[in-house]
């Protein structure tokens, strides 16, 4: 499984209804909206990176009042629910 971070820009009268047109899109997992460089941020899971490149340019690029999008793909996630996930694998047989 891919995970993206797609960062995205927005014309602000339209971020409310571009954050809901995004999370409804199939292989994006959430959308939060924030202050800062950017209006909006995906979190996107794919099986290829083939499946990513036609999400991002194809489908969440042309959501009405998106400007702008950044990309970063995912090498490796470092949680506490990761971590705490993997030290009680065979606890529940103990």
């Amino acid at each position: 499984m891919i995970t993206a971070i797609v960062l995205i820009q927005a014309a602000a009268e339209t971020i409310p209804d571009a954050a809901q047109a995004i999370a409804d899109i199939e292989g994006v997992t959430e959308v939060y909206s924030c202050a800062g460089d950017v209006d909006l941020i995906a979190l996107v899971k794919v099986a290829r990176h083939e499946d990513l490149a036609d999400l991002v340019p194809g489908r969440i690029s042309k959501v009405p009042g998106v400007l702008n999008t950044d990309t970063h793909i995912s090498f490796r996630s470092y949680s506490k629910r990761d971590t705490d996930a993997a030290f009680a694998i065979g606890l529940e047989d103990a």
